[in-house]
């Protein structure tokens, strides 16, 4: 049985590409978009098994697309499509519940088998991208006697340092925005340190993301 899946890039020529990309397989385009506005009508419209998102799209933020179809419609997973080999976007699509996260370069098999994963209800492949980020985001890791911060506290600042916001972050440890708050609060006093900024740079030199 098809995998019916609806394409949502700003560009033809990427959505011709896919088209051209899936023939002979398992997943029938039922639709296309170009925006954020598109993408929500049509996905409320056809209901596909599989949403496949550009990440940045002009103007308009893939992201804030899939922000309101997880809204709208939580029971339909997106696939987010980039160009950018990020660990900001690929955190923010964890954060905002992608159910996978592919480039644009990956081979034809990858993108194919990200679509049937997700269809199917299944998490990111095996060393994946998005695998190694929601791993990375979801570890608590091991205390180091030189590291001032409690578990959940290293857990909040690699999301910081990843660059998610607190609402994000928030969202992506089941906790509220005030908590998150209070917790950053806290890694930046315990650092010693003014801002988020200074605060990802200590993660990073700690090896922490």
């Amino acid at each position: 049985m098809a995998i019916k899946v609806l394409v949502v890039d700003d560009h033809e020529v990427v959505r011709l590409g896919l088209r051209s990309l899936f023939r002979d397989s398992d997943i029938s385009i039922v639709s296309e978009a170009a925006n954020v506005k598109q993408a929500v009508e049509e996905t409320q419209k056809h209901h596909p098994d599989v949403v496949l998102m550009d990440i940045r799209m002009g103007e308009n933020d893939g992201l804030v697309a899939l922000e309101k179809l997880r809204k709208k419609t939580p029971e339909i997973p997106v696939v987010m499509l980039s160009m950018f080999d990020n660990p900001t976007y690929v955190a923010r699509s964890v954060a905002l519940g992608a159910a996978d996260y592919v480039l644009k370069g990956s081979p034809r098999e990858d993108l194919i088998s990200a679509i049937e994963r997700a269809s199917k209800g299944q998490g990111p492949a095996e060393g994946s991208m998005m695998e190694r980020v929601k791993d990375a985001m979801a570890r608590r890791g091991d205390r180091d006697d030189d590291i001032p911060l409690t578990n959940r506290e290293l857990q909040v600042l690699r999301h910081v340092a990843l660059g998610l916001s607190n609402r994000e972050i928030g969202r992506s440890l089941g906790i509220s925005i005030e908590t998150v708050k209070e917790h950053v609060q806290n890694i930046l006093r315990k650092l010693d340190v003014s801002d988020r900024t200074q605060a990802a740079v200590w993660a990073v030199k700690k090896g922490l993301v």
